[in-house]
């Protein structure tokens, strides 16, 4: 008992008053006894403080109501309800187990609990990474009415909760694109041009078949006119390609670019297969990591999912050498592809320029990378002196590096994306639907 014992700042407060009171009995006797008075009233209030919060074994109970798959970069909410179990009224001041992310172990919740009341109270918890996350253990000190003593309750729970990528910005997105009313915020509705096909069979040549379908080398092996048959194409295959090399993992607003491109990755594959295209995901650094086929099929979108949450990086350099020869070996037909990198120098995008060239000759690839928010604004200050002067240079400069970066992409062919890290799933969401309209695949 006596190690969950405390006394408060108001029982020093009173008995510092006394002591003080005593002190000036040297000037006034009568202050001697009042001093002394206030000091024994002060203890055995003090005493019978100690017998009121340790009269009940549990005086309170409490719950934690949290969501076990809580979303990555969204405002989460937490509830936190506490009961007095006894027929005194309690004041409790609650620390709270938030997760270490959170940073907040030393704020305190107070709360007044009448006689067999519930008391709530709710906060937010928005993750900047993926992965597991524990609550801590709750700490609660019971006070009773007199305010001289308090108990110490621990309420050592193993709470925890797992972050996904963000299923709530998902169908925010889904809501925006299949929304007429869409124009107001940054979707944008292409009108679709001519019509897109894939191939079905091979044919024997009938009057009014077109001319520029004949198939000259099935036609040289039957001896007669075959024609290849396409079909209206129904489904396309989209696959995001994600970099999980070591440029990657810098930070914009407490959350880094992969995990950027994680959510709209997400996004991205709920909106492809409601448009009824196959989704599929790829991902590497120096190795290549998960590979899920695109496909269109029920289960789909979890699977993609739960390869989202488990991507891990070791902070290496990406081999885009032997991302060209997975995608090469294991995505045979033509496919859509969203590339999520990021390059820092000229030199890093030439030495994946060669990869990226072979890529898209075999595929429609986009690369997609990020504008440095930071360095934007520290070139937009006011210039006071010479190193602010050099600083806003520099800025300038790397920040117009990456527009020449984007330029040079476009001129050997290769679409490219260069957007803020906030704007990276609306722009990506309106290079998708512009390719989709125009059946580029």
């Amino acid at each position: 008992m006596l190690r969950n014992f405390y006394l408060t700042r108001f029982f020093f407060l009173v008995n510092a008053t006394g002591v003080a009171i005593m002190g000036c009995g040297y000037l006034w006797e009568p202050l001697a006894f009042i001093g002394k008075m206030i000091v024994f009233i002060t203890l055995g209030a003090t005493l019978i403080d100690l017998i009121l919060v340790f009269s009940s074994k549990q005086p309170l109970t409490y719950r934690r109501i949290y969501m076990e798959r809580m979303y990555l970069g969204d405002m989460n909410a937490i509830k936190v309800e506490i009961i007095n179990q006894t027929l005194q009224p309690l004041t409790v001041g609650i620390y709270e187990g938030y997760p270490t992310a959170m940073q907040l172990r030393s704020k305190v919740k107070t709360k007044i609990l009448l006689p067999r009341k519930k008391e709530t109270f709710e906060y937010t918890f928005t993750p900047k990474a993926r992965g597991l996350y524990e609550f801590n253990e709750t700490v609660v000190f019971v006070r009773s009415p007199l305010f001289l003593a308090q108990r110490r309750i621990r309420f050592a729970t193993t709470d925890a909760t797992h972050v996904y990528p963000s299923v709530l910005q998902m169908k925010q997105m889904e809501l925006k694109v299949f929304n007429p009313q869409t124009q107001s915020l940054g979707i944008k509705k292409v009108r679709r041009l001519g019509n897109t096909s894939e191939f079905e069979q091979i044919k024997n040549y009938v009057q009014g078949d077109d001319i520029r379908t004949i198939n000259w080398k099935a036609t040289s092996r039957k001896n007669e006119l075959m024609v290849n048959q396409f079909q209206d194409e129904k489904s396309q295959p989209i696959y995001c390609v994600i970099d999980k090399s070591r440029p990657m993992q810098m930070a914009f607003n407490g959350m880094n670019m992969l995990d950027y491109a994680i959510n709209s990755s997400l996004i991205l594959s709920n909106i492809a297969l409601r448009k009824g295209d196959r989704a599929g995901l790829l991902t590497f650094s120096d190795k290549i990591g998960t590979m899920i086929p695109a496909d269109k099929s029920g289960g789909q979108l979890g699977r993609i999912l739960e390869g989202l949450y488990n991507q891990r990086t070791h902070f290496k350099e990406g081999n885009f050498e032997l991302l060209y020869q997975a995608i090469r070996q294991q995505i045979k037909t033509r496919s859509l592809l969203f590339l999520f990198t990021n390059f820092e120098s000229e030199f890093a995008m030439r030495r994946a320029l060669p990869m990226l060239q072979r890529l898209n000759k075999r595929h429609v690839l986009i690369v997609i990378f990020f504008q440095n928010n930071e360095l934007e604004l520290l070139a937009q200050q006011p210039v006071a002196s010479n190193k602010d002067l050099i600083q806003a240079t520099i800025a300038e400069k790397m920040g117009s590096l990456k527009w020449a970066l984007a330029r040079e992409l476009r001129q050997y062919g290769i679409q490219s994306i260069l957007t803020r890290p906030e704007d990276l799933s609306m722009n990506t969401v309106n290079k998708y639907l512009e390719l989709k309209a125009k059946g580029v695949i």
